[in-house]
């Protein structure tokens, strides 16, 4: 029922018509929410309830079977104690270079070739050729590799073929090569996908800039950096976040070529975390490591996302 009264200044107010318009708000917030719910209950039992059990874990010592035992922060010092534990750490660090730094370096140099191209036949298939690798499934690029770097794989054979015998190297079984070894697999992998995304960048670079800077004489060099390079920050702040993420969750090809060795070499977080979870009885431990890589992943990502320009279309 709506009521009408007459205000002192002559101006009539209708009751009735707020309390309406908040109702169609409340229907139509409670129909938001419904479209999105089936995804917050997904996230919730499948991300957010696991990872809180995985933290609550991590306060015990316990092998998966028998009874738990309170543990507190030890297996969190552990993880600067245990020498096993700090090189894994040490090792992902090292990943990061050959799995970030160096396919942006190299993406942003052929970008800085390609974009000084005024026409480049081919430029689909190429990029399509340096994706491909972000496409193939990572058990299959892990067993190419593996075969590649076996004592008569393609890289050794190669060497012998040219007359570089001396040069050839059990890569994988070596402690001095194995983790550069594994490294250079992800700089293969990652380049396309830095590549593409930077050639996207420069693509929606006025063409007209590039040609005023060609015009007045400018090197590839100062194109590059007075042009191209402030063009790409959002590319790179994106790449890096990308490739950093993948470095630091390394397993799968751990897990496949080096199996962590020789010896511990090649160990990272992620596969002493499986190792000590399914391997070792010490899922107290493999939790603390879960829980200290989730964190410094979501730091890091933090950060960098901190790179990312702020007034971006």
């Amino acid at each position: 029922m709506t009521v009408t009264t007459r205000l002192r200044s002559g101006e009539t107010r209708t009751a009735g018509v707020a309390p309406s318009r908040t109702r169609r708000r409340r229907v139509a917030s409670l129909k938001a929410f419904l479209y999105v719910a089936p995804a917050l209950a997904f996230s919730l039992i499948f991300l957010i309830v696991p990872t809180l059990q995985t933290a609550w874990y991590s306060l015990y010592d316990w092998n998966g079977l028998s009874v738990a035992t309170w543990a507190g922060v030890q297996n969190y010092i552990d993880i600067v104690q245990d020498e096993q534990l700090r090189d894994s750490f040490m090792h992902v660090g090292v990943l990061v270079v050959f799995y970030s730094f160096l396919p942006i370096a190299i993406a942003l140099l052929l970008t800085m070739v390609i974009s000084r191209a005024h026409a480049l036949r081919g430029m689909s298939f190429f990029r399509t050729v340096l994706f491909l690798p972000q496409v193939i499934a990572s058990v299959v690029i892990a067993t190419t590799w593996l075969s590649i770097y076996s004592p008569n794989g393609l890289l050794n054979t190669l060497l012998r073929a040219i007359g570089l015998d001396s040069l050839t190297h059990v890569w994988l079984g070596d402690f001095n090569t194995a983790l550069v070894s594994v490294g250079f697999v992800g700089t293969w992998l990652n380049v396309g996908l830095c590549l593409v995304l930077f050639l996207s960048g420069v693509g929606n670079v006025q063409p007209e800039l590039f040609e005023a800077a060609r015009l007045d004489g400018a090197s590839g060099l100062q194109e590059f950096f007075g042009i191209t390079l402030p063009a790409l920050r959002g590319q790179i702040t994106v790449a890096l976040t990308l490739t950093v993420v993948s470095s630091l969750k390394t397993f799968d090809l751990v897990y496949i070529t080096t199996r962590g060795g020789p010896g511990n070499s090649t160990s990272v977080p992620a596969f002493e975390a499986y190792n000590r979870a399914f391997n070792s009885g010490q899922v107290g431990s493999a939790a603390s490591v879960a829980v200290v890589l989730t964190i410094g992943i979501l730091l890091i990502t933090a950060l960098i996302g901190r790179l990312q320009p702020k007034d971006t279309e």
